[in-house]
Protein backbone atom coordinates (compact mmCIF):
# COMPACT_ATOMS: atom_id res chain seq x y z
CA UNK A 1 0.00 0.00 0.00
CA UNK A 2 1.60 3.56 -0.86
CA UNK A 3 1.52 6.14 1.66
CA UNK A 4 -0.54 8.48 -0.86
CA UNK A 5 -3.51 5.05 -0.42
CA UNK A 6 -3.05 4.63 3.45
CA UNK A 7 -3.88 8.77 3.52
CA UNK A 8 -6.73 8.68 1.07
CA UNK A 9 -8.15 5.92 2.65
CA UNK A 10 -7.54 7.06 6.15
CA UNK A 11 -8.90 10.47 5.53
CA UNK A 12 -12.57 8.47 4.21
CA UNK A 13 -12.64 6.75 7.22
CA UNK A 14 -12.27 9.56 9.52
CA UNK A 15 -15.16 11.52 7.08
CA UNK A 16 -17.28 8.42 6.41
CA UNK A 17 -16.76 6.00 9.76
CA UNK A 18 -16.16 8.11 12.84
CA UNK A 19 -17.94 11.92 11.54
CA UNK A 20 -15.16 14.13 12.30
CA UNK A 21 -15.21 17.40 11.11
CA UNK A 22 -12.85 19.22 8.37
CA UNK A 23 -10.56 21.09 10.41
CA UNK A 24 -9.87 17.52 12.38
CA UNK A 25 -9.37 15.54 9.60
CA UNK A 26 -6.89 17.85 8.22
CA UNK A 27 -5.31 18.40 11.37
CA UNK A 28 -4.74 14.43 11.63
CA UNK A 29 -3.94 14.09 7.75
CA UNK A 30 -1.19 16.87 8.84
CA UNK A 31 -0.06 14.86 11.42
CA UNK A 32 0.29 11.40 9.27
CA UNK A 33 2.18 12.91 6.17
CA UNK A 34 4.80 14.07 8.90
CA UNK A 35 4.81 10.25 10.12
CA UNK A 36 5.11 9.19 6.45
CA UNK A 37 7.69 11.81 5.85
CA UNK A 38 9.85 10.31 8.83
CA UNK A 39 8.69 6.83 7.84
CA UNK A 40 10.38 7.75 4.16
CA UNK A 41 13.65 9.50 5.58
CA UNK A 42 14.77 6.92 8.17
CA UNK A 43 13.57 3.94 5.75
CA UNK A 44 10.86 2.28 8.20
CA UNK A 45 7.61 0.66 7.30
CA UNK A 46 4.00 1.46 8.72
CA UNK A 47 3.80 -1.96 8.77
CA UNK A 48 6.95 -3.10 11.28
CA UNK A 49 7.56 0.86 13.27
CA UNK A 50 8.36 -0.41 16.72
CA UNK A 51 7.26 2.36 19.43
CA UNK A 52 10.71 3.37 19.75
CA UNK A 53 10.75 4.15 16.42
CA UNK A 54 7.30 6.94 17.03
CA UNK A 55 9.37 7.71 20.20
CA UNK A 56 11.94 9.30 18.11
CA UNK A 57 9.66 10.99 15.75
CA UNK A 58 8.06 12.76 18.22
CA UNK A 59 11.24 13.56 20.18
CA UNK A 60 12.26 15.61 16.77
CA UNK A 61 8.90 17.15 16.67
CA UNK A 62 9.74 17.81 20.73
CA UNK A 63 13.27 19.80 19.18
CA UNK A 64 10.97 22.03 17.17
CA UNK A 65 9.64 23.50 19.83
CA UNK A 66 6.13 21.82 19.39
CA UNK A 67 4.17 22.81 22.64
CA UNK A 68 2.88 20.07 25.09
CA UNK A 69 -0.68 20.80 23.90
CA UNK A 70 0.20 20.49 20.13
CA UNK A 71 2.40 17.19 20.77
CA UNK A 72 -0.84 15.85 22.75
CA UNK A 73 -2.68 16.06 19.07
CA UNK A 74 0.09 14.59 17.44
CA UNK A 75 0.03 11.47 19.95
CA UNK A 76 -3.71 11.51 19.56
CA UNK A 77 -3.35 11.61 15.73
CA UNK A 78 -1.45 8.44 15.75
CA UNK A 79 -3.06 6.59 17.89
CA UNK A 80 -5.79 6.91 15.67
CA UNK A 81 -4.19 6.19 12.49
CA UNK A 82 -2.54 3.39 14.26
CA UNK A 83 -5.74 2.13 15.69
CA UNK A 84 -7.17 2.60 12.18
CA UNK A 85 -4.57 0.24 10.15
CA UNK A 86 -5.04 -2.52 12.99
CA UNK A 87 -8.70 -2.73 12.46
CA UNK A 88 -8.29 -2.73 8.87
CA UNK A 89 -5.82 -5.79 9.55
CA UNK A 90 -2.37 -4.15 7.69
CA UNK A 91 -0.72 -4.87 10.86
CA UNK A 92 -1.30 -7.18 13.94
CA UNK A 93 -0.19 -4.91 16.52
CA UNK A 94 -0.63 -1.29 17.71
CA UNK A 95 2.75 0.32 18.84
CA UNK A 96 0.95 3.27 19.71
CA UNK A 97 -0.42 1.65 22.87
CA UNK A 98 2.23 2.75 24.75
CA UNK A 99 2.65 6.17 24.16
CA UNK A 100 1.82 8.46 26.78
CA UNK A 101 0.23 12.24 26.36
CA UNK A 102 2.55 15.14 27.69
CA UNK A 103 1.07 17.01 30.25
CA UNK A 104 -0.14 20.33 29.20
CA UNK A 105 1.87 22.10 32.05
CA UNK A 106 5.36 23.05 32.09
CA UNK A 107 7.64 20.03 31.53
CA UNK A 108 11.21 20.08 32.87
CA UNK A 109 13.00 18.12 30.37
CA UNK A 110 15.19 14.79 31.88
CA UNK A 111 19.09 15.92 32.40
CA UNK A 112 22.00 13.64 33.01
CA UNK A 113 24.71 14.37 35.86
CA UNK A 114 28.65 14.69 34.73
CA UNK A 115 28.79 11.22 36.95
CA UNK A 116 25.77 9.53 34.92
CA UNK A 117 26.73 10.43 31.33
CA UNK A 118 30.39 9.04 32.41
CA UNK A 119 28.77 5.73 33.70
CA UNK A 120 26.68 5.85 29.93
CA UNK A 121 31.02 5.99 28.38
CA UNK A 122 32.42 3.80 30.64
CA UNK A 123 30.29 1.00 29.50
CA UNK A 124 31.01 1.67 25.58
CA UNK A 125 33.89 -1.04 24.21
CA UNK A 126 36.57 1.05 22.47
CA UNK A 127 38.05 -1.61 20.83
CA UNK A 128 35.54 -2.39 18.17
CA UNK A 129 34.74 0.65 15.50
CA UNK A 130 30.87 1.10 16.37
CA UNK A 131 31.86 1.66 19.84
CA UNK A 132 35.14 4.12 19.24
CA UNK A 133 32.28 6.06 16.76
CA UNK A 134 29.94 5.84 19.36
CA UNK A 135 32.16 7.09 22.47
CA UNK A 136 32.56 10.36 20.24
CA UNK A 137 29.31 10.91 19.35
CA UNK A 138 27.82 10.57 22.77
CA UNK A 139 31.34 12.75 23.43
CA UNK A 140 29.98 15.30 20.72
CA UNK A 141 26.17 15.56 21.63
CA UNK A 142 27.08 16.49 25.62
CA UNK A 143 30.34 18.77 24.33
CA UNK A 144 28.64 21.13 21.73
CA UNK A 145 24.75 20.60 22.23
CA UNK A 146 23.79 19.64 19.03
CA UNK A 147 20.68 17.87 17.71
CA UNK A 148 20.97 14.70 16.66
CA UNK A 149 20.07 15.65 13.41
CA UNK A 150 22.60 18.08 13.35
CA UNK A 151 24.56 15.56 14.72
CA UNK A 152 24.31 13.02 11.96
CA UNK A 153 25.49 15.44 9.18
CA UNK A 154 28.03 16.67 10.04
CA UNK A 155 30.63 17.16 7.48
CA UNK A 156 34.65 17.08 7.74
CA UNK A 157 34.08 20.50 5.66
CA UNK A 158 32.62 21.54 9.08
CA UNK A 159 35.24 21.09 11.20
CA UNK A 160 37.54 23.60 12.43
CA UNK A 161 39.92 21.49 15.42
CA UNK A 162 43.10 24.03 14.72
CA UNK A 163 40.30 26.62 16.03
CA UNK A 164 37.91 24.76 18.46
CA UNK A 165 35.16 24.57 16.73
CA UNK A 166 32.29 23.13 14.53
CA UNK A 167 30.00 24.61 12.18
CA UNK A 168 26.78 23.26 12.89
CA UNK A 169 23.83 23.40 10.06
CA UNK A 170 20.98 23.38 12.08
CA UNK A 171 16.85 24.36 11.02
CA UNK A 172 16.40 26.17 8.35
CA UNK A 173 20.01 25.64 7.04
CA UNK A 174 20.97 28.01 9.70
CA UNK A 175 24.50 27.89 10.51
CA UNK A 176 26.30 28.32 13.97
CA UNK A 177 30.05 28.38 15.15
CA UNK A 178 30.01 26.19 18.91
CA UNK A 179 33.00 25.45 20.73
CA UNK A 180 34.49 21.57 20.47
CA UNK A 181 36.17 20.38 23.95
CA UNK A 182 39.68 18.90 23.57
CA UNK A 183 37.97 15.52 24.57
CA UNK A 184 35.64 15.68 21.99
CA UNK A 185 38.58 16.09 19.23
CA UNK A 186 40.60 13.59 20.66
CA UNK A 187 37.28 11.20 20.48
CA UNK A 188 36.61 12.18 17.11
CA UNK A 189 39.99 11.39 15.69
CA UNK A 190 40.15 8.02 17.47
CA UNK A 191 37.01 7.42 15.34
CA UNK A 192 38.47 8.70 12.23
CA UNK A 193 41.81 5.83 12.48
CA UNK A 194 39.22 3.64 11.85
CA UNK A 195 37.00 5.13 9.35
CA UNK A 196 39.98 5.83 6.97
CA UNK A 197 39.86 1.71 6.83
CA UNK A 198 36.27 1.83 5.88
CA UNK A 199 34.78 1.59 1.92
CA UNK A 200 32.56 4.67 1.92
CA UNK A 201 29.56 4.86 0.11
CA UNK A 202 29.22 7.45 -2.82
CA UNK A 203 27.56 10.60 -1.58
CA UNK A 204 28.67 9.78 1.88
CA UNK A 205 32.94 10.70 1.20
CA UNK A 206 31.88 14.11 3.31
CA UNK A 207 30.20 12.76 6.62
CA UNK A 208 32.15 11.98 10.03
CA UNK A 209 29.84 9.64 11.33
CA UNK A 210 28.98 6.70 9.42
CA UNK A 211 28.33 2.78 9.84
CA UNK A 212 31.53 0.54 9.36
CA UNK A 213 29.20 -1.93 7.80
CA UNK A 214 27.34 -0.06 5.18
CA UNK A 215 29.96 2.94 4.37
CA UNK A 216 27.40 5.66 4.93
CA UNK A 217 25.59 8.28 6.84
CA UNK A 218 23.77 7.38 10.29
CA UNK A 219 19.83 7.79 10.59
CA UNK A 220 18.72 9.60 13.96
CA UNK A 221 17.24 5.85 14.99
CA UNK A 222 20.34 3.96 15.15
CA UNK A 223 21.57 7.17 17.20
CA UNK A 224 18.48 6.37 19.44
CA UNK A 225 19.06 2.82 19.53
CA UNK A 226 22.75 2.43 20.93
CA UNK A 227 21.85 5.34 23.38
CA UNK A 228 19.67 3.52 25.34
CA UNK A 229 21.44 0.23 25.30
CA UNK A 230 24.40 1.89 27.36
CA UNK A 231 22.01 3.91 28.93
CA UNK A 232 20.55 0.59 30.20
CA UNK A 233 23.57 -1.12 30.70
CA UNK A 234 24.72 1.55 32.92
CA UNK A 235 21.89 0.86 35.30
CA UNK A 236 20.56 4.37 34.24
CA UNK A 237 16.55 4.22 34.70
CA UNK A 238 15.88 7.57 33.61
CA UNK A 239 14.24 7.69 29.87
CA UNK A 240 17.66 8.81 27.88
CA UNK A 241 17.68 10.02 24.12
CA UNK A 242 20.21 11.68 21.99
CA UNK A 243 18.05 15.05 22.83
CA UNK A 244 19.26 14.41 26.35
CA UNK A 245 22.76 15.55 26.03
CA UNK A 246 21.64 18.87 24.59
CA UNK A 247 19.60 19.30 27.54
CA UNK A 248 22.19 18.78 30.04
CA UNK A 249 24.95 20.46 27.85
CA UNK A 250 22.95 23.90 28.38
CA UNK A 251 21.84 22.95 32.38
CA UNK A 252 25.65 22.27 33.50
CA UNK A 253 26.40 25.45 31.41
CA UNK A 254 23.96 27.84 33.39
CA UNK A 255 24.57 26.09 36.66
CA UNK A 256 28.13 27.08 36.48
CA UNK A 257 27.26 30.92 35.29
CA UNK A 258 27.39 30.90 31.46
CA UNK A 259 24.98 34.00 30.40
CA UNK A 260 21.65 32.63 28.77
CA UNK A 261 21.95 34.33 25.50
CA UNK A 262 25.42 32.57 24.92
CA UNK A 263 23.53 29.37 25.60
CA UNK A 264 21.07 30.56 23.19
CA UNK A 265 23.64 31.24 20.78
CA UNK A 266 25.18 27.74 21.20
CA UNK A 267 21.45 25.84 21.33
CA UNK A 268 20.91 27.73 17.92
CA UNK A 269 17.22 29.25 19.46
CA UNK A 270 15.77 31.65 17.67
CA UNK A 271 13.58 33.14 20.78
CA UNK A 272 15.49 33.14 24.48
CA UNK A 273 11.86 31.86 25.65
CA UNK A 274 13.24 28.58 24.18
CA UNK A 275 16.46 28.48 25.94
CA UNK A 276 14.54 30.19 29.27
CA UNK A 277 13.15 26.14 30.03
CA UNK A 278 16.79 25.96 31.33
CA UNK A 279 16.32 28.64 33.79
CA UNK A 280 13.63 26.50 35.46
CA UNK A 281 16.19 23.83 36.03
CA UNK A 282 18.50 26.27 37.28
CA UNK A 283 16.13 27.38 39.91
CA UNK A 284 15.65 23.95 41.11
CA UNK A 285 19.14 22.73 41.11
CA UNK A 286 19.77 25.99 43.61
CA UNK A 287 17.38 25.39 45.56
CA UNK A 288 18.24 21.91 46.11
CA UNK A 289 21.62 23.12 47.11
CA UNK A 290 20.11 25.80 49.46
CA UNK A 291 18.20 22.71 51.13
CA UNK A 292 21.42 20.74 51.23
CA UNK A 293 24.10 22.98 52.20
CA UNK A 294 22.00 26.25 54.14
CA UNK A 295 22.68 25.73 57.81
CA UNK A 296 19.45 26.51 58.83
CA UNK A 297 18.70 23.01 56.55
CA UNK A 298 20.81 20.63 58.85
CA UNK A 299 19.56 18.32 60.94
Amino acid sequence: MTHKNVTDKYRRYLLLEKGLSKNTIDAYIRDLKKLLAFVESEQLSLKTIKTSDLEEFLSGLYDSNLSPRSMSRVISSLKSFFRYITLDQYREDNPTDLLESPKTGLKLPVVLSIEEIDSILSVIDLSTPEGTRNYAIIETLYSCGLRVSELTGLRFSDLYFDEGFIRVVGKGDKQRLVPISDVAIQKINDWLDYRSQITIKKGNEDIVFVSPRRGRALSRITVFHFIKQYTEAAGIKKEVSPHVFRHSFATHLLERGANIRVIQEMLGHEKITTTEIYTHIDRTFLRQEIIEHHPRNRK
